[in-house]
């Protein structure tokens, strides 16, 4: 009869990345002479479950090569002849599936000292991470993530937050996982509207306003040029319908033709694109203009970026590239014979191969010889790889540029690059709806997060007794408003778009950001009152955890190290968020019955290390998210 002893395993589960990955095994080698199977095959078949009633781990019998109609029959083989074991029950067949149940002892005995001992490490797995697990003197695994991406002088908008949002967790996530992760802002930073906004501070600029609050002085300016440039604009425009007009009917146009002149050398927009091509030219005094804006916009985002716990190791943008890569990309495609002349611009036509019909024709060169995104993205792409040698290129950008960003990778491919074309990943998202502030529709984040801060304040002072014991209920306040957006923009799928609530996302009821701070609050708060120290927790009975409550709570927490992996593969935020509200609605149910205060001192301490391991795994979830989880509110 084989046996196993579940605290043999004890120190093994500790040392393990996932203490699952111990009854896999056990499981595996167990089944395997039974099956006629490689324990091998098996390990890699066993699967997390979606529901308890399912068990802790499935196994698909078609699955390992058997055929359909004999997979029920061998489920109920296998059970029959599964050995005796001290971690799982007799394997319950269930239609073609081996549902796996695990003894609850055992498995409290084993994840519940994991958590502590490990902490902020348990669910990762640093190990997948390595270039070669075998032989970690191999180094890690490279990633490049571009995300957020905002332009200077124009409103930090809706796409930018969700890019923000989901970028900072797919960094974190890839560390988890033992990556080496480069952080890139790629930054509208270059082209005509900064000669518009040079021309503009010159007029209307104010250097107070410039150092207090660069990014919305800037705009400001911005808006106001631009709406002094609209009647020139139309000025010009109708000048030259005349123009057409008088051309078609045979008459003499000089003119007009040196009155639309006049206008156009007087014209704002002219001398915006004057400045630029200064710049472009390499003049110091305008550069030095630029780069101000640019230095006194990134402080400012930075400071942003810093309440939504996000971070950059590259602050790239459009002005980085150099003019000999995009003139160097020009020069292959021609070369390689893949782009053409069209009316005097530089298109690469992907029309012409039936695999590439639906990607289009893409501009790569005007006709006045100026290069687009398309031709910066290449030199960019190349750069990137030249730099970080990454394994991995992550662009985080919304699901408008899909077109765009299809044409980048396959014309990387046709240029004879298709090794950095497999590195290009494009994670898209849907859009979000009604983002404003309530000041009016400038969408800077800024102002929302300002404006959702002060809502949770209010909600936090319907309660006065709790609001007096937050030592800083304005901070707090700023962190649950952080978490609201952060959550309402993670709770879908990412291509889904979503209309931005106020009063939905600050609502304590239902999954919303509020509640999971609530959650992690209160057994903060149960940790206090226990007055019980890591020594105690350590020493706990966990024999003593047998109510259903607590076991479906071990449960869920063996599996949040599944869940990290999972989330490997699906790349999406909704993936731990919907993890983190089943377990603390399984919390919330268990408080009534599972009491620490007022119990025997051995049955407190070993619930008191069961609301601890909980806590720790919520913890590290939010944090994995980007949330920063408070412990009074």
């Amino acid at each position: 009869m084989a046996t196993t002893t579940a605290v043999g395993h004890t120190h093994a589960a500790v040392e393990a990345s996932n203490p699952i990955d111990i009854y896999r095994s056990h499981i595996s080698d167990l089944l395997a002479p039974v099956a006629g199977k490689p324990a091998k095959d098996i390990y890699e078949k066993l699967s997390w479950t979606q529901t308890f009633d399912k068990g802790d781990l499935g196994l698909p019998i078609p699955s390992l090569r058997v055929p359909p109609k004999e997979a029920s029959a061998k489920a109920s083989e296998w059970s029959e002849k599964f050995p005796n074991s001290d971690l799982v029950e007799k394997p319950v067949v269930a239609g073609t599936f081996l549902q796996f149940f695990f003894k609850p002892q055992p498995l409290a005995k084993l994840i519940i000292p994991s958590i502590l001992q490990k902490k902020t490490l348990f669910g990762t797995n640093l190990k997948l991470g390595l270039r070669d697990e075998t032989d970690p003197t191999k180094g890690k695994k490279r990633m490049v993530i571009d995300f957020s991406s905002p332009n200077i002088a124009k409103p930090f908008h809706a796409g930018h937050l969700r890019s923000t949002i989901i970028g900072g967790f797919l960094a974190n996530l890839y560390e988890a996982a033992g990556w080496s992760v480069v952080r890139l802002n790629y930054l509208g930073d270059w082209g005509r509207q900064f000669g518009l906004l040079a021309n503009a501070f010159e007029m209307l600029g104010s250097e107070e306003k410039l150092e207090k609050d660069p990014i919305g002085h800037l705009f400001d300016i911005y808006v106001e040029i631009n709406r002094i440039s609209e009647p020139e604009e139309k000025e010009i425009k109708e000048k030259k319908e005349e123009l057409k007009q008088a051309s078609t009917n045979g008459k003499d146009t000089t003119e007009l033709e040196n009155e639309i002149k006049a206008l156009e050398s007087k014209s704002v927009n002219e001398k915006a694109r004057q400045y630029f091509k200064r710049m472009e030219e390499g003049d110091e005094a305008a550069l030095a203009t630029w780069q101000r804006f640019r230095d006194l916009s990134i402080e400012r985002y930075k400071k942003t970026y810093a309440r939504l716990n996000i971070r950059y190791d590259v602050y790239g943008g459009e002005s980085t590239v150099e003019l000999e890569r995009m003139d160097r990309a020009v020069r292959q495609l021609k070369e390689s014979g893949l782009s053409e002349e069209s009316q005097g611009a530089t298109i690469v036509d992907l029309t012409k191969n039936p695999k590439t019909k639906k990607l289009g024709k893409a501009l790569v060169r005007k006709r006045d010889g100026s290069s687009l995104y398309l031709t910066r993205d290449i030199g960019e792409a190349y750069k990137r790889v030249e730099l970080y040698q990454p394994d991995k290129l992550v662009y985080v950008v919304a699901s408008q540029q899909e077109l765009h960003l299809a044409q980048l990778f396959k014309i990387l491919e046709l240029m004879g690059h298709p090794e950095i074309a497999e590195k290009c990943q494009h994670i898209t998202f849907g859009m979000v709806h009604g983002m404003s502030s309530r000041k009016g529709t400038v969408k800077f984040l800024d102002d929302i997060l300002r404006d959702v801060g002060e809502k949770m304040h209010e909600v936090m002072q319907t309660n006065q007794a709790k609001y007096e014991q937050v030592e800083n209920p304005e901070q707090t306040a700023d962190t649950l408003g952080i978490t609201a957006v952060m959550v309402q923009d993670m709770s879908g799928k990412r291509i889904n778009g979503y209309d931005f609530s106020l009063e939905r996302m600050t609502s304590f009821e239902g999954d919303t950001g509020p509640y999971l701070q609530y959650a992690h609050a209160r057994l903060c708060s149960i940790t206090r009152k226990a007055c019980l120290s890591a020594e105690d927790l350590q020493s706990a009975d966990l024999s003593l955890l047998s109510e259903p409550h607590a076991i479906n709570l071990v449960r869920a927490l063996s599996s949040w190290p599944d869940v990290v992996q999972n989330t490997l593969k699906t790349q999406e935020p909704v993936t731990v968020l919907s993890y983190l509200f089943k377990m603390t609605h399984m919390l919330s149910s268990s408080y009534d019955v599972l009491k620490v205060v007022g119990s025997e001192p051995e049955i407190k301490k070993a619930r008191m290390a069961l609301y601890e391991a909980a806590r720790q795994v919520l913890n590290n979830g939010m944090k994995l998210l980007g949330l920063n989880p408070v412990e009074r509110m």
